[in-house]
Order: structure tokens, then C-alpha cells, then sequence
């Protein structure tokens, strides 16, 4: 996928459905009939921190017991060969021996050890990076070690220009007549179907969720309620920045934003901070008229800085 710089970071994919006046009042009779999916509460991921849980010695006995474990099975798997070493002596058990972690992660060999016995120590990120990379540790195996050493593991990295795969493509094509958006962690759209072109305005010009509904003039003449609902996009936009405060791409789409819109700049300066939720979504179409969507959004698995929105009609009051 190609990625072009400017406003506009990435472009949309194309949809494949084809979005005829029958799917339209399709939709339409769907607004008034379908029943709104009894879906979870996705603001329960605001739970996470960024901070260390503060945990009782009865509650970390069993997570350190597992660390123990953990570490001495890594170990166990790897030969002196495996890592570069020159094996040394009689080894009386297979693996390396905490002497060799130690020297490979950088750390004193008694301060391993009490790791490894799952002692009750502090440990930092850098270290648990080095253990992790002296073990030759995947990346689900190094996201276990943060969680058992008690520190939330830090964000998997991002999947920028990743091709957006067939069966996302399907599975958004699948939720015709009905909206459904693929965007990233900056909100930049990746595919859209033919229902979110024709409900929510979207052209082959908007690139960028929070940009085109500041910039879109037929996107915000959508949103029935836009003067209320724009604080709190904008706080929601902020706290999936403060995930990555060192990621510039995020300051990209802020700096873009601002250049163009007074009214962002304003509510960017605010420093408001919103958890994503289930949301009641209200349209207001010049041909259909008021449209309520129940929006509900998904994390993709094997990428989790990718965010499926679904859009369900709800009852007609």
C-alpha cells in the first residue's frame, strides 16, 4: 500500500459491494427493524495503565512462582551454541547457566538468580529487555515476562503500510447495507465499505478519521450533534496518543489538523482526556433522514493497533 505524506497520510481501500438504491432502502427499513447486538462495554480497556498494579505478597507469591518457572524453562531450551558462547566444563543440566544469562543480558549473576527464584526484587523494562533478548524470547514470550515481573509490557509496535487482508476486506464488504470502517491507531482509514461512503459522506479524498470530521463539510453536516460529540473525539484522540508519546506520526496529524481548523486547535488546547466507548452514533442523511447507529469497535488480533468500527441501526423509537 502505498503511503503519501501532507494532510492525508494514508489512502482509503477501495470496497467492492456495490451500494444500489435497493441496499439504500434496505438500510433504511434495517434502521427502523433491526435489533440493537448486546455487545461489551469496550470502554472496560481503560482499566489498563501505564503504571505498576500495587498487588499484595499473597497475590505476587503465585505470579513469581510462575516467573520462576518461566525463566528456567527459557533457559533450559538454549545451548551455549545457540547464543555464541563457548561451552565450558562439565554441565550437569541442558540449557545455559544463569552465569551466561547474566553475562549476556548485562546484569550481576546474584541479581539474576534472585530473579529467577522469584524473589521479591524491582526490575525495569531495560533489564526485562535484555533478559528477554538474551533468551531469545518471542514477542508473546516477552510481553509474559513483563506481565509475570508485575509491568504492563510496553505497546506492540505499529503495522504501518501493511496490506489490509482479504478476509477484513470480506468481512467489511459482508456488513453491507450496514457501515463498517478499518482505521489505525491514528486514525487513518485503511477500508471502508460502500454503506460508510454513502451514509457518513466519505470520498476517496478523506484519509484520516478525526481530520475529515473537522475538514469533511458533508461529514459534519452528518453528525446531528457534531458541536457536542467534537470534544470528546478530540479527548479520545488524545488518549490514544498518550500511548505513544514518542511516536511522531501522531504529532503529524495534530501539527495537519491545526493548520487547517481553529475550531481543533481550540479543543486540542484544552488537554481533555476520553476512554473509547459503545456509542450511539446519530446521522442525519438529506435523503434518508435521522439515522441512530449503534457503533461498536473491535481490535483486529494479529493487528492490535488496527480497529474494526461496526455500525448496527438501531430500533426505530
Amino acid at each position: 500500500m502505498q503511503t503519501h505524506g501532507g494532510l492525508y497520510a494514508t489512502p482509503i481501500a477501495q470496497g467492492h459491494g456495490t451500494f444500489t438504491a435497493k441496499a439504500f432502502e434496505t438500510l433504511r427499513k434495517n434502521v427502523r427493524n433491526f435489533h440493537r447486538y448486546t455487545t461489551a462495554d469496550a470502554s472496560a480497556s481503560a482499566l489498563l495503565s501505564s503504571c505498576v498494579t500495587s498487588e499484595s505478597p499473597a497475590a505476587t507469591r503465585p505470579r513469581r512462582e510462575q516467573l520462576r518457572d518461566f525463566l528456567r524453562t527459557c533457559r533450559a531450551r538454549l545451548t551455549p551454541a545457540d547464543v555464541g558462547v563457548v561451552a565450558t566444563g562439565r554441565r550437569r543440566t541442558p540449557g545455559l547457566r544463569r552465569e551466561e544469562v547474566a553475562a549476556l543480558a548485562g546484569v550481576g549473576v546474584s541479581w539474576y538468580t534472585w530473579l529467577e527464584q522469584g524473589r521479591d526484587i524491582k526490575v525495569s523494562a531495560e533489564v526485562l529487555d535484555a533478559i528477554s533478548g538474551a533468551l531469545r524470547m518471542t514477542g508473546p514470550e516477552r510481553t509474559h515476562l513483563y506481565l509475570l515481573a508485575g509491568l504492563n509490557p510496553p505497546r506492540v509496535g505499529g503495522t504501518s503500510g501493511a496490506a489490509v487482508t482479504p478476509e477484513l476486506r470480506r468481512l467489511l464488504d459482508a456488513w453491507m447495507p450496514r457501515p463498517a470502517i478499518l482505521r489505525d491507531r491514528y486514525w487513518n482509514l485503511l477500508a471502508v465499505n460502500d454503506a460508510t461512503r454513502t451514509v457518513f459522506g466519505f470520498d476517496d479524498t478523506d484519509r484520516n478519521c478525526l481530520i475529515s470530521f473537522f475538514t469533511n463539510a458533508r461529514y459534519r453536516d452528518a453528525h446531528a450533534h457534531w458541536a457536542s460529540v467534537a470534544p470528546n473525539v478530540v479527548a479520545a484522540f488524545r488518549a490514544d496518543a498518550a500511548h505513544s508519546p514518542d511516536d511522531p506520526e501522531f504529532g503529524r496529524v495534530v501539527d495537519d489538523l491545526s493548520a487547517v481548523s481553529p475550531e481543533f486547535t481550540e479543543l486540542w488546547a484544552r488537554h481533555e482526556v476520553a476512554a473509547h466507548a459503545q456509542a450511539v452514533k446519530a446521522v442525519r442523511h438529506p435523503e434518508a433522514g435521522d439515522l441512530f447507529f449503534d457503533l461498536t469497535t473491535l481490535i483486529v488480533a494479529d493487528h492490535p493497533d488496527w480497529h474494526l468500527e461496526l455500525y448496527h441501526p438501531r430500533p426505530w423509537p
